[in-house]
């Protein structure tokens, strides 16, 4: 089969920065808008059309069987908050959620809050998010996005007349927050941009938002800003996040036209977020080098750190990750040798417990918990090879009932067919790294086996070991699935990210690299059977570790991939830079500038032999835009000195998380595991 590869034209762009000149032929593939831009797109997808053509069926069959192990006619577990239950539920054949309610009984007739499937006709994209219900239980807001630019119009719904009010607010994140006066509405706006959030605004019932009220503006420009209420519905809470630094600010939310008042001023490295109960805040931090964090407490009135007093200190060896209040327990979800912890304290100090879990490759996390008295703690819990459930705890007897787990159908799932384990390979500098991985009992590890490892290892973003039935089509023809748990994420606490950032950014390439070799080593796999993947920043990881180890893999796939670093880190008019400095370094400096370029896939791209790839993005991706990984294969297409296939799938429509509805996302998955199935002669 001979078909000719599209071939971007050249265009020689210099850009210098410290005396060192890039030459970059392809920066004129950033116009959206521009027809030869759009036209050389479509060539690519078609040049994808043409080279898969022959796994057509198979992406088929792949995409039924995915679907066939979903409950289509399924529903959420109901949560009660004042004095109603809510409960998503989807309707067999439709895409999108059918959002719901009942008053004070499971019995009670049930109120259709959206029916999404109904609002998205037309639409090739559509995400309704951020739904925040009055306190009164009259009206809903929530925000709509029909581009898939993460760029969201606010909606009013009076539930009472079951009518949309008239207004709508533009270019917001989506989410907003209502004060106890039910009139009264606080959202965030986004820069139209760069899409950074950075502006609260207060809109009153009744008026046009262009009266809104703007109340707080972040200038720095490596922060954004967000706005939320208690779980005490006391108080409105804004908050200001960059990567190393946050502030908040606070507002009784009975007087939504008073001012807020910073509860703790900026303070570089600073970090902390906060809860409220009764007459208390309670505060998770950094402060004074906790860098696990540690628990604070201190009076509504005398909010600075001065006031602070330890509750949980600081650990060397448990993160505290995050806590929930109810009337008589604390809880706190921790963090200790990459496995989640859940404590339970009662706040007179009569018992002191952990939530007994004793698997190695298992994810449990505190679920929607929004009534502060009650007994009843609801978790959820899954494994490699456990289907996630929804469990309430009774904190007080220590009963627990499993309230739903995952069905999954097709009559040939069995958990007892599928086995797990946590392996540690060690680094060229000696750090152990972890991996989980999940695999059919009874396969053969001769070197020969096929092997899926995954990984992110950026911003502090953990990778839980989690179930998956789309997995289950890889591990029941032969894959190995495994996940590297590589510094840049927070597996091993907060140290472990910091040496994944900034000038220890690398530690996450080699990290992956040394994991993979151990892979190989141990006889788990070998070059000819192992294949990487990764999406975002973690696509930036795929096209590093293709740079420096391109023999280790037979094939890569890079979804949505961040691989012209350089270049996007020096461009604060592209979405969502200037946040960035803190995560990879502003390379405005020339340090930074020096170690970024020497790691950015882009521009590391040499004449020489790369693994198969499949590369995929959104052209209306607004975390890495679109040019990013077309370039990057423009040039691998003019460099590389292989015949392997090298693949660039552009979905016209949607952004960086692909395609809205439930099955749709399949799709992309079906053309994932043909791309891999069809590498080791998989066809079936």
């Amino acid at each position: 089969m001979n078909i000719e590869p599209p071939k971007a034209e050249k265009v020689e762009k210099h850009l210098e920065k410290f005396g060192d000149v890039r030459i970059d032929n392809y920066y004129w593939l950033n116009q959206r808008e521009n027809e030869e831009v759009i036209d050389y797109l479509e060539r690519e997808n078609d040049y994808y059309d043409k080279m898969t053509a022959h796994t057509n069926d198979f992406q088929t069959d792949l995409f039924e069987e995915m679907k066939s192990r979903i409950k289509e006619d399924d529903e959420s577990v109901p949560y009660k908050y004042n004095g109603y239950y809510y409960i998503t539920r989807f309707e067999k054949g439709k895409d999108y959620p059918i959002y719901t309610r009942k008053k004070d009984s499971l019995e009670a007739e049930e109120e259709v809050l959206f029916n999404v499937n109904e609002m998205a006709e037309g639409h090739s994209y559509y995400n309704l998010s951020g739904l925040s219900v009055s306190p009164d239980n009259t009206k809903v807001s929530f925000g709509v996005d029909t581009v898939s630019r993460r760029n969201y119009t606010i909606y009013i719904k009076d539930l009472v007349s079951g009518k949309l009010l008239e207004e709508n607010i533009p270019l917001t994140t989506g989410g907003s927050t209502w004060a106890n006066d039910n009139q009264t509405l606080f959202y965030t706006q986004k820069d139209e941009q760069t899409l950074r959030s950075d502006k609260i605004y207060r809109h009153r019932l009744g008026t046009s938002s262009e009266k809104d009220k703007l109340i707080f503006t972040e200038k720095d420009e490596t922060f954004g800003t967000f706005i939320y209420k208690t779980k005490s519905k006391k108080f409105l809470v804004i908050g200001c996040y960059s990567t190393l630094t946050s502030e908040f600010s606070v507002l009784n939310a009975d007087t939504p036209f008073d001012e807020f008042k910073i509860f703790q001023s900026r303070e570089r490295g600073l970090e902390y977020s906060i809860s409220h109960f009764e007459d208390s805040w309670y505060i998770l931090t950094n402060k004074d080098k906790a860098t696990n964090f540690k628990l604070m407490k201190t009076s509504e009135e005398n909010t600075t750190q001065e006031n602070w007093a330890e509750m949980i200190p600081h650990r060397k060896d448990v993160l505290l990750e995050d806590i929930d209040i109810f009337k008589d327990y604390l809880v706190v979800s921790e963090r200790k040798n990459g496995l989640n912890e859940i404590k339970i304290t009662r706040w007179d100090g009569t018992n002191e417990y952990y939530l007994p879990f004793s698997n190695e490759t298992y994810t449990a996390y505190v679920s929607v918990n929004p009534e502060f008295d009650s007994q009843t703690l609801r978790y959820g819990y899954n494994s490699l090879t456990t289907p996630a459930s929804v469990i309430d705890f009774n904190m007080e007897t220590k009963e627990q009932t499993i309230l739903k787990e995952t069905e999954v159908l097709g009559g040939k799932f069995d958990k007892n067919n599928y086995d797990s384990k946590r392996i540690w390979a060690t680094a060229e500098d000696g750090t152990k790294i972890p991996v989980t991985m999940v695999f059919k009992k009874g396969i053969k590890m001769d070197g020969n086996t096929p092997l899926l490892l995954y990984a992110y290892g950026s911003y502090g973003s953990t990778s839980d070991p989690y179930f998956s039935t789309v997995r289950l089509s890889l591990l029941d023809r032969g894959f190995i699935y495994a996940t590297a748990h590589v510094r840049g994420g927070e597996y091993l606490g907060r140290g472990w990210y910091e040496d994944g950032k900034l000038l220890h950014k690398k530690n996450t390439f080699t990290d992956f690299v040394d994991v993979s070799k151990y892979l190989i080593q141990e006889k788990y796999t070998s070059a000819d059977h192992l294949y990487a993947y990764g999406g975002s920043a973690g696509g930036l990881l795929m096209g590093a570790i293709c740079n420096m180890t391109p023999e280790l893999y037979n094939g890569v796939v890079a979804v949505v991939p961040f691989v012209d670093v350089t270049t996007t880190m020096l461009d604060d008019t592209i979405p969502l830079t200037t946040g960035e400095y803190d995560e990879w370094g502003n390379p405005n400096e020339k340090e930074y500038y020096d170690y970024i370029n020497s790691y950015s896939p882009y521009d590391q791209v040499e004449a020489k032999d790369y693994p198969n790839l499949l590369v995929t993005t959104g052209l209306h991706d607004s975390q890495v835009q679109y040019w990013e990984p077309v370039k990057w294969v423009a040039k691998l297409r003019d460099m590389k000195t292989d015949d392997n296939l090298l693949l660039l799938h552009i979905n016209m429509e949607a952004g960086h998380g692909g395609a809205s509805g439930r099955f749709n996302a399949l799709k992309k998955h079906a053309r994932t595991y043909a791309f891999l199935l069809d590498l080791e002669g998989i066809k079936e």
